[in-house]
């Protein structure tokens, strides 16, 4: 399972990208608002718990000044992967790019792209597919189908 949190509702249009993705894997996620600034004791909760429930990699979407994916980097076990995002109050993203990237010795956070929780999600579902045969066969038949697509378009352009 893979738990997908964002620091306001506002994101879940940006971090919906991870859950399909994940979805399309067949792998389970947990949805939730975590916000690091206006509820802390959820926060803590969650990321000293979510490994206790199942949840084998944390995505954590967050804007503006964006420190969930850190703290609950600082709190967890599991592997964490933060989705900067593009928030009205955000300084043309930076600010949440540069919360995310720039963690200190120890408290690692997998940053992707602004708004790119796409590839949140088929990172989240690389680590999986690890330890699990199933959701590995299935990345790597995505990888395929990425491939071909790109042939395709190529064939299509030299004619």
């Amino acid at each position: 399972m893979v738990g997908i949190i964002m620091g306001s509702d506002s994101d879940l249009p940006i971090m919906q990208e991870a859950i399909e993705v994940l979805e399309s894997f067949d792998i389970q996620v947990e949805v939730d608002i975590v916000s690091a600034h206006r509820t802390p004791e959820k926060l803590v909760d969650y990321a000293t718990n979510a490994h206790k429930r199942g949840v084998k990699v944390i995505v954590a979407g967050a804007g503006g000044a964006a420190h969930l994916p850190g703290m609950v980097a600082s709190m967890s076990p599991l592997p964490i992967i933060g989705v900067p995002v593009k928030s009205r109050n955000s300084i043309d993203g930076w600010d949440s790019v540069l919360s995310i990237l720039q963690m200190p010795g120890g408290v690692p956070v997998a940053t992707v792209a602004l708004d790119g929780a796409k590839n949140a999600g088929i990172l989240a579902a690389q680590i999986i597919g690890a330890s699990d045969k199933c959701v590995l066969d299935k990345i790597i038949a995505y990888k395929e189908g990425l491939k071909l697509k790109v042939e395709k378009a190529s064939e299509r352009v030299k004619k």
